[in-house]
């Protein structure tokens, strides 16, 4: 990910990006720096507009939380959810606490 914030902070800075400049950002932030991965880089973003893919993925519609199904939940269903975790972790912590002493009698006994 460095990487792309180096060429993302070149963008910024309108700075050419080219191995060198990847180069000294990384160096500057203290990372070692793989020169095929820099190469890799600037060929990749040779022909891509920046701004342009900034602005499309910043354009873009968050995916929707929820089922495969598609299914849209609603409060109620958030709400009804949320009690019958809390019934199920107040389950298992009686019965955690009820298996912890009998390995404790056994100790003993």
């Amino acid at each position: 990910m460095e990487y792309v914030y180096a060429a993302l902070i070149l963008n910024e800075t309108e700075e050419e990006i080219n191995e060198e400049n990847i180069t000294a950002v990384l160096d500057a932030a203290g990372v070692d720096v793989e020169e095929s991965r820099v190469k890799a880089l600037v060929a990749a973003l040779e022909d891509v507009d920046i701004e342009e893919a900034i602005e499309t993925a910043a354009a873009a519609p968050a995916p929707a939380t929820g089922g495969a199904g598609g299914e849209v939940e609603t409060a109620d269903d958030d709400d009804e959810e949320e009690a019958a975790e809390e019934e199920a972790a107040d389950e298992d912590d009686d019965e955690d606490e009820e298996a912890d002493g009998e390995g404790l009698g056994a100790l003993f006994g």
